[in-house]
């Protein structure tokens, strides 16, 4: 009976992916644990430190499909850590006492890192194949929207037009920077651990480092320079990266529900018939993806924060702030691929109205272009004096709901200066733009590096 979000048999598809489930599933953990005890089992009969007979017999029965998963949950609601229970279960299968060498030299946390470690490899390639998907169609509608001018918004007022493309290229901008912060954790995070009781290794008297350099080229991993058992740093900068994601994501939902607004209308979700209607209201279109996508970040902050608070770790091996990282990092990753779906729907389906955007910047009858008009004027009077008579002027168009160019027209001062044709120049947003292109420019040659 499934209790969580990601879990539910209603919500899963909404706040998680099948695929992330399954690298933090109980099958799958279980299965890292047998990877982990596999290759030390190998390397260590490579280097002769048990028998070449003992480690075949354990390799034979290091397989997921070997494990009663009833009796291993029993076991460690009573020992109160699986591996033992896995590590009992492998030797109760091999035959003569040979089981006996399994998970020789090792303690618990060695395997529980290592295999935390091996699903953190397998969901961080989850997150950035989505977040190259993302970064592939916000480039596209950056490229076809480099110049279509949309009004840019300080404090939830217009300001002065920029373009949509230059939205979608700032967001894709943090986006291309995750995929570098991915590449560059994964130097940092893939690290094996194998340490023993306190970190020395000294359960092993000959070949310790050997064994230890032999295990994570066996997995894949890096070895670690010294054992991590309590120096969390690592889990912890995957819980930050999350995190940014997450806010990344949070910011293309915002400006995605706001630009959605009756008022404003400007780019709407992909339709789908039925979704986002109200049950009372058979009108309305509401942001479900961007809905989704800010609850699940929200959560994901406070995993991350969470995280932070598993580096308090006492002495050489914990007593607590371990086991928070057991909570946080499946749901943590879980809840950012359900964000990661939900963010890619809407940039590979985004419905855009460019004559909406040009509707919304012309409402104000030419008010968001003084800074453009008070530029034009400030070569002939002086910037200041063009400032206070163009913000005098805007009064007053407001007062009288007027167009701004007839009384730019119709003032001495100004026109003296400038006639209607000049002075329409400067209120067309298709002339504001200022660098919007040359900057989608910049970013999409990063996606081409």
């Amino acid at each position: 009976m499934a209790s969580t979000i990601i879990d539910s048999a209603i919500f899963q598809g909404i706040f998680g992916t099948d695929a992330m489930r399954h690298v933090w599933s109980d099958e799958n953990r279980t299965a890292k644990y047998i990877d982990v005890e596999r290759a030390l089992a190998k390397v260590q009969a490579r280097l002769g430190l048990i028998p070449q007979e003992a480690a075949d017999e354990i390799v034979s029965h290091c397989e997921l499909s070997q494990i009663d998963m009833v009796r291993l949950r029993q076991q460690t609601e009573r020992i109160g850590y699986p591996i033992l229970g896995v590590v009992t279960q492998i030797n109760q299968l091999c035959r003569d006492k040979l089981g006996e060498y399994v998970h020789w030299g090792a303690t618990t946390q060695d395997i529980t890192d290592t295999a935390t470690v091996l699903q953190i490899r397998e969901a961080l390639v989850i997150v950035d194949d989505e977040l190259a998907a993302i970064a592939d169609a916000l480039a596209k509608l950056a490229k076809e929207h480099r110049l279509t001018p949309v009004i840019g918004r300080s404090n939830l007022q217009q300001a002065i037009p920029v373009t949509f493309g230059y939205k979608m290229a700032g967001i894709l901008s943090a986006v291309l920077r995750h995929r570098e912060r991915i590449a560059q954790l994964r130097e940092r995070v893939l690290v094996g651990e194998f340490a023993g009781a306190a970190g020395t290794l000294a359960s092993l008297e000959t070949g310790a480092m050997d064994t230890q350099a032999g295990l994570c080229a066996e997995l894949g991993l890096k070895q670690p320079v010294i054992a991590w058992h309590t120096i969390r740093d690592n889990i912890a900068e995957v819980g930050a990266v999350l995190g940014l994601i997450g806010g990344t994501l949070g910011k293309l939902s915002m400006d995605v529900k706001l630009m959605m607004q009756t008022e404003v209308a400007e780019v709407f979700e992909p339709y789908h018939h039925g979704r986002g209607s109200s049950s009372t209201m058979p009108q309305k279109r509401n942001p479900i993806s961007s809905a989704y996508i800010h609850g699940a970040i929200s959560v994901l902050r406070q995993h991350a924060a969470a995280l932070m608070d598993a580096m308090v770790a006492d002495h050489e091996r914990s007593t607590g702030p371990w086991q928070i990282e057991w909570i946080v990092l499946p749901e943590a990753f879980c809840l950012l691929a359900g964000a990661l779906k939900q963010s890619r729907a809407i940039v590979e389906g985004m419905q855009v109205d460019p004559v909406a955007m040009r509707r919304n910047i012309d409402m104000t009858q030419g008010l968001v272009m003084s800074e453009a008009v008070m530029m034009g004027l400030g070569k002939f009077i002086g910037r200041e004096y063009a400032h206070d008579l163009v913000y005098d002027l805007c009064r007053e168009a407001l007062a009288k709901n007027t167009p701004l160019i007839e009384l730019l027209v119709a003032h001495p001062e100004i026109h003296k200066h400038v006639d209607r044709a000049a002075l329409q120049a400067m209120l067309d947003p298709a002339n504001y733009l200022g660098q919007s292109g040359v900057m989608v420019d910049r970013v999409l040659a990063q996606m081409a590096g």
